[in-house]
């Protein structure tokens, strides 16, 4: 008789299981600090295994990647595909969320003055600080680093970036000469993958500890007074997902739905950690496999994380509104008009800020004349919102670079369909 053992379970399944788990134990040890303390050094142990792999990567296979491209005007023009597509894309978001907000009201069925207000200092200081730093030329000083080492150490992805292109770029030029780096640099991004599959293994107890520390702070009930909201913007989220991102998979020849099954694990761990990082080693190496050269996807998706938030995009267009309803706050088309616009600039801006989503929206609901106020009553379920966003971004994401990867003719079909028809089946 066979032994079936937990290391037969897919990577889903066991998060899923560590999912199921922290929820009960959160609900088991509510404001037991203790417990709190040990779940939440599990969840901080996991976010740091993956933090301390991800800079490795990026540098080595974005460098490996600019280097093979080697050509600065079609790295130029990829990159204006990229951004391009990332602000029309994240466009849509702004629309859709707005959209629905206007459709459902949410707000219009809450007394703001019942709910349970959230501290959000945290959130003020990085938003005063980003508000001083959000215009055109010092947005450009913060991508270029003054020392590398510091961005990679403080995970600035931008200026990390921007020094990969350099530094490909300088390898290409240089020729056969920088051959044994182009070696080395592969050699470093296959040890780090195979390092990746290592950490993925602690991936169901940092789950465990994520989930089961935010019901032990917060406890169910917090999620009750704001429940249509919540449900609101998961409609919102799913929507985007398979109308606006289906629709965009189709028009490039995309088989959407067997895509989503290859990054299923990926979107769980993005839902159930609230952490698109987490994800980007496996995403780089799936979408490699399907097809997409390194060049392509090394470049598209760490630019994604901090430019395509398209999750986050719907979340602050739907709060901005849901906020503005609560208090009785009539927006015309120019208000909103202005909102889009704001969202549109100030998401950008604000690329690689702590709790980005939140900075953003207490950047832009003054334009609005929503007291800053109202976003401690939003708060206190920023985290269970933010699950969901996160997993949207990582969907966004990785048909960002199937897109660009077709659209550059860097896109190999024949291995795409292999992949996706073999998937799971070894």
């Amino acid at each position: 008789m066979k032994k079936y053992r937990i290391s037969r379970l897919s990577m889903g399944w066991q998060i899923m299981i560590g999912l199921v788990l922290g929820i009960i134990c959160g609900m088991v040890f509510y404001h037991n600090t203790g417990a709190i303390k040990v779940m939440q050094s599990l969840g901080t142990i996991f976010i740091r295994l993956i933090q301390m792999i991800v800079m490795p990567i990026v540098v080595s296979c974005l460098t490996v990647g600019i280097a093979n491209i080697g050509d600065i005007k079609k790295l130029g023009r990829i990159g204006g595909k990229t951004l391009i597509y990332f602000e029309v894309l994240t466009t849509i978001a702004i629309i859709l969320g707005l959209v629905i907000g206007n459709i459902t009201h949410p707000g219009t069925f809450i007394d703001i003055h019942k709910l349970h207000a959230t501290d959000i200092s945290q959130y003020m200081s990085s938003a005063k600080t980003a508000s001083h730093n959000s215009g055109f030329w010092e947005l450009i000083l913060s991508i270029i680093p003054t020392n590398i080492f510091k961005s990679m150490s403080d995970g600035d992805m931008m200026p990390v970036i921007l020094f990969s292109v350099l530094f490909g770029l300088g390898i290409a030029s240089v020729g056969e000469k920088a051959k044994i780096l182009i070696d080395v640099l592969n050699a470093v991004a296959e040890v780090m993958f195979k390092v990746t599959n290592w950490v993925m293994k602690f991936a169901p107890i940092g789950v465990f500890g994520l989930i089961g520390m935010t019901i032990a702070e917060m406890g169910i009930s917090a999620l009750l007074p704001l429940g249509l909201f919540i449900v609101i913007a998961y409609m919102t989220m799913i929507i985007f997902v398979v109308v606006i991102l289906g629709i965009t998979a189709h028009l490039f020849h995309l088989r959407y739905w067997k895509t989503m099954h290859v990054i299923l694990d990926e979107i769980i761990l993005a839902f159930t950690t609230a952490s698109s990082e987490v994800t980007l080693p496996r995403l780089m190496e799936k979408t490699q496999k399907m097809g997409v050269s390194k060049g392509i996807v090394s470049f598209v998706i760490p630019t994604g994380y901090t430019f395509n938030l398209d999750g986050s995009a719907i979340y602050q267009s739907l709060a901005a509104l849901f906020l503005a309803q609560a208090y009785g706050i009539h927006l015309s088309f120019a208000h909103q008009f202005t909102l889009l616009v704001v969202l549109m600039i100030t998401s950008k801006g604000m690329a690689g800020v702590p709790g980005a989503s939140f900075v953003v929206l207490l950047a832009s609901v003054s334009t609005i004349g929503v007291p800053i106020a109202g976003l401690t009553f939003i708060a206190g379920i920023d985290r269970f919102v933010d699950m969901g966003r996160t997993a949207v971004n990582v969907v966004g994401n990785s048909i960002a670079t199937l897109v660009i990867g077709e659209s550059e003719k860097e896109f190999n079909r024949k291995e795409y369909n292999h992949y996706l028809d073999t998937y799971g089946k070894n």
